[in-house]
């Protein structure tokens, strides 16, 4: 399954695309503006692009904890959009998933690291 990365990065990108949408619109009841759609595919196509990355060269592990990661700060968003404390749930909920997805990367790629030093070893 993970050999079309391709098919997955598109699958990301529509479902992050989606799930940014529902949580603006819907959820926080902001009306989306044209820069909205532009930064929303902008993000979306980078994890998008990110996750295929991380398939085609068969960094399998920082795949998914990278996912984990994303679902993780898509979770945050929508509670920080829910809960808006004071009217800082939406500049939280964004932080927060653009930090949740960060993690998730970069503690993958150290995972691969440590686990690719491991093997070198032997």
């Amino acid at each position: 399954m993970l050999k079309n990365y391709n098919k997955i990065a598109g699958i990301m990108i529509v479902i992050s695309m989606f799930l940014l949408i529902l949580g603006v619109k819907y959820v926080l009841g902001q009306d989306l503006v044209i820069m909205n759609f532009v930064a929303f595919a902008a993000f979306s196509v980078a994890v998008g692009v990110i996750a295929g990355a991380l398939l085609m060269y068969k960094l399998h592990k920082a795949f998914y904890i990278f996912t984990v990661g994303l679902v993780i700060g898509f979770i945050e968003l929508f509670r920080s959009f829910i809960i808006g404390n004071d009217g800082w749930g939406d500049l939280v909920g964004i932080l927060s998933l653009f930090i949740f997805t960060s993690f998730g990367l970069v503690i993958g790629l150290i995972v691969e690291g440590i686990l690719y030093l491991i093997k070198k070893q032997k």
